[in-house]
């Protein structure tokens, strides 16, 4: 028996967010907000978070340095329950940070570190027991420099040959993005980008054209997700939309990652792949509603209630 539901691999970060921002004051000036949060981030972080939260059993995978963000991050994910055994530290860079200004209407320019994420690097010898898990999630291609030269690659077909299922998300694509892909994909049954993320890097509009690229490319499940408009999802015989839930939103930080984290929960509870996509679709929703990467999810229980009384966006 695995020892685990869900490993997450990945980008790890500190997230300095204040809200609401409608400018920089000028000169040495002070400008007033309502709410400034510490909260570990990332495209893991965000997911392990909420998946933990949820319910599952969770291990993380993440490179902190070391120093005081580290020591944050770390101390948040022990009182969720999420096992850090096999988090690094590093003293060759900082704990990967960002600083969110989050504007009125919940978007958030940033500031970004890269920092000890890029020093992540999952030896073929650990292998085994990232993959004691029923479910691996990769989070972070792109931002993680030593995993990015082959090795995320290597651990995506162990985890293959394990027989576990495998989830990957990335996070700001370039224009030697799908070569890293075309290394990634055979290995992963679902990839799930944002729409606009799919379209940059296919060079197509049309998201079945978009998911055909991905899927031509040895990609499993391709789920896209589109912000105000849910999730585009694509199979080998079908293709369906999961409408996003009407919500008042606060902050779009951590939307993302969060819906990886519940899709990874409803898979690790037997859930149909519309089910799942349901599940992630409302921790997405509730993330909005809060400052920070799992922000308004509280346990499955109110999220599934959440489910039966929220009114979808068509």
């Amino acid at each position: 028996m695995a020892r685990f539901d869900a490993v997450f691999v990945g980008l790890t970060i500190l997230d300095v967010a204040g809200r609401p921002v409608e400018g920089i004051p000028e000169g040495g000036n002070i400008g007033f907000i309502e709410q400034i949060r510490l909260n570990p981030a990332g495209t893991a972080a965000g997911a392990v978070m909420n998946a933990a939260k949820l319910g599952i059993s969770t291990a993380a995978v993440a490179c902190l340095g070391n120093d005081e963000k580290g020591d944050f991050v770390l101390d948040v994910y022990r009182r969720m329950g999420i096992d850090c055994s096999m988090v690094q530290r590093t003293d060759a860079a900082e704990t990967s940070a960002t600083i969110l200004l989050i504007r009125p209407d919940g978007e958030r320019p940033a500031l970004h570190c890269r920092g000890a994420s890029d020093h992540l690097f999952v030896n073929d010898d650990a292998f085994n027991a990232v993959c004691d898990t029923r479910f691996l999630h990769h989070g972070g291609a792109g931002l993680l420099d030593a995993m990015d030269k082959g090795q995320s690659a290597r651990l995506l077909a162990h985890a293959k040959q394990k027989n576990l299922t495998t989830t990957l998300d990335l996070i700001a694509p370039n224009e030697g993005t799908m070569d890293q892909l075309r290394a990634l994909l055979p290995h992963v049954d679902y990839f799930m980008p944002s729409m606009e993320e799919a379209a940059f890097m296919s060079g197509q509009d049309d998201p079945i054209e978009i998911a055909n690229v991905f899927h031509a490319a040895g990609a499993g499940v391709c789920i896209f997700k589109w912000g105000m408009r849910g999730s585009f999802i694509s199979t080998s015989d079908r293709t369906f939309r999961v409408p996003a839930y009407s919500v008042t939103v606060s902050d779009t930080t951590g939307c993302g990652d969060s819906y990886c984290g519940g899709f990874v929960t409803g898979l690790a509870m037997d859930w149909s792949l519309e089910d799942a996509c349901r599940l992630g679709t409302a921790t997405s929703a509730l993330v909005a509603t809060g400052l920070g990467s799992e922000a308004g999810v509280v346990d499955l229980e109110t999220t599934c209630a959440f489910i039966r009384t929220a009114s979808p966006i068509d």
